[in-house]
């Protein structure tokens, strides 16, 4: 899969996606390789180029998403002015990315505000997606017939279709 054909960069301006290339590093990194921790410094973006990051939450390191598909991107907390990652990335299997640094993608898509708004409005549908996500697992992890709220106990009403 070339990069400029995942759902971030697809149909953007060549010049556009040539410059956001160039300026990435790639990495092979091993499974079980920490890539960043939640509270870390939120300094760098990733794509994925090909292999497998399980991306965590909480002291327990609870599995949120794998971020399985070339393509895919994570790490995005820097690009939309949170300060430190929420959640923990690691390689679930021996994993190459591209990374990139946060000044350098926010310095690309501001000077072209077009394709900047393009991408960011892409970034913005892949985390909702993933939000979107995170709540199927938490309604289909629930065993005992009653739904949870995040990191409560609190009982909420089940759904009925009316």
């Amino acid at each position: 899969m070339y990069i400029k054909q995942s759902e971030l960069l697809w149909g953007l301006d060549n010049n556009f996606i040539k410059e956001f290339i160039e300026s990435a590093m790639k990495k092979t990194h091993p499974e079980g390789y920490k890539l960043f921790s939640a509270g870390d410094s939120a300094d760098f973006f990733y794509i994925l180029l090909k292999g497998s990051i399980r991306l965590s939450v909480g002291e327990q390191d609870k599995t949120t998403y794998l971020v399985e598909h070339a393509g895919e991107a994570f790490g995005w907390s820097g690009l939309v002015g949170i300060p430190k990652y929420s959640a923990s990335a690691e390689c679930a299997k021996e994993s190459m990315v591209m990374v990139f640094a946060k000044e350098f993608v926010q310095n690309v898509t501001d000077a072209d505000p077009e394709n900047g708004m393009r991408f960011y409005r892409r970034l913005a549908r892949m985390i909702g997606n993933r939000l979107i996500h995170s709540y199927h697992l938490e309604i289909d992890g629930v065993t005992d017939g009653v739904q949870y709220t995040f990191e409560s106990k609190e009982s909420i009403e089940p759904h009925q279709n009316v």
